[in-house]
């Protein structure tokens, strides 16, 4: 093989990282300035600007009118992780997991809260479970898509309108760059530092009203953190819903949250960025499709992700390398992609295979993906050349 001659462009922007994201096209730090600092986020002006950010969110998404949604503690795993500990108990649980956080929650169901009734569906990377096999008479628990591995339901199809079970769904690598069920789930779950590029430890907890029933009819068993108490007394809190969160906030990151959420609207919304991720995901094929070394993680077209984009090297000579020695040259890649200011935080996740993940979501212009391109043709180059000869 010709080793690829180094680029003379680089992405203007080379910030792939798959969380925290790059922040929209333009973002300045002055997006900030009017944010309520020094304010109590109890304050009426900053209990506005709070649920301005459900507001805004409700309307581009088409979240239905009446299912709650609320800015909990501790980002996506703090809002799962409320959900998980105040709802599962009352019915029998499937756990679908075929990367690391699906994994996390099936460890939180049976080693943490020590649910007996439950039944774990897994997949390797690059596969999904056999949706088919799911009961929705049970309460189920997945992710939309799979941040570490790359692979994302196809779509909601699989979920049955009528179910008896609560369907919780960890959306936070999915939500605005891919179209969801709303009206099949029960539970869902994101974080403002995804698509939307916004900053982290803030969490999105949305409700349906049958997830609300649960939390009046069904008290667990354990004792239960006043981070995660939505009811008292078997009556829901509401207020955690409408601007009075359940502990402080940022203003702060309340305010880059609006202005990401303006950026959406101005760009088209919600269709406009599912597009943006979609052609960034397209552009990166194109390059996959006449290149022999590398392919993705995700086995079928369906279910390849348009966010958290996972490659795998399938060359010969590196096939032959022990897991160690394949990490160790994904690791070389990497660093000089990012020695050379081509492209940062592009590693595969600790608990995937060795191999490269570059995020696609909207705030990513495809220019840049198609930039991209070239350097990592380089960077494979470099490493092989050095380890191959």
């Amino acid at each position: 093989m010709t080793i690829a001659a180094k680029p003379n462009t680089r992405p203007k922007n080379p910030n792939f990282s798959s969380g925290p994201c790059a922040k929209r096209p333009g973002w300045r730090v002055s997006a900030l300035s009017g944010a309520l600092v020094g304010r109590s986020h109890r304050a009426k002006p900053a209990k506005l600007r709070i649920q301005e950010v459900s507001d805004r969110s409700r309307a581009i998404l088409g979240i239905p009118e009446d299912y709650y949604i609320g800015i909990v503690p501790g980002s996506d795993t703090g809002a799962m992780e409320m959900a998980m500990w105040s709802m599962l108990g009352a019915r029998g649980v499937d756990m679908l997991a075929w990367e690391s956080f699906g994994d996390g929650w099936v460890t939180d169901v049976v080693k943490q809260l020590k649910l007996e009734d439950v039944r774990t569906l897994k997949a390797d990377y690059g596969a999904l479970p056999d949706l088919s096999q799911v009961d929705f008479g049970r309460d189920v628990i997945f992710t939309w898509n799979g941040t570490t591995s790359g692979v994302r339901v196809p779509n909601g199809d699989w979920i049955p309108g009528e179910r008896e079970g609560l369907t919780f769904c960890d959306a936070t690598s999915a939500v605005f760059a891919m179209d969801l069920a709303w009206s099949k789930l029960d539970v869902i779950t994101y974080s403002w530092q995804k698509v939307l590029g916004g900053e982290a430890q803030h969490g999105m907890l949305i409700l349906s009203p049958r997830a609300v029933q649960r939390l009046e009819s069904y008290t667990p068993p354990w004792p239960m953190p006043k981070l995660f108490r939505m009811a008292k007394g078997g009556k829901f809190n509401a207020d955690i819903f409408s601007g009075a969160t359940i502990n402080t906030v940022s203003m702060l990151c309340v305010e880059d949250a609006i202005d990401a959420l303006k950026w959406v609207e101005g760009e088209g919304g919600q269709g406009a960025l599912i597009q943006r991720s979609e052609a960034n995901l397209s552009a990166l094929a194109n390059w996959v499709e006449k290149t022999e070394w590398v392919e993705f993680l995700a086995k079928e077209d369906s279910t390849r992700s348009c966010t958290s984009i996972c490659l795998t090297i399938v060359a010969d000579w590196f096939t032959a390398l022990d897991a160690g020695a394949q990490t160790a040259a994904s690791k070389k890649i990497v660093s000089l992609l990012d020695t050379e200011g081509a492209a940062f935080d592009v590693g595969a996740y600790r608990d995937a295979p060795p191999g490269l993940r570059i995020w696609g979501g909207a705030t990513i212009e495809t220019a840049d993906i198609e930039s991209l391109c070239p350097w990592l043709e380089w960077a494979y180059g470099q490493v092989m050349a050095e380890l191959v000869g």
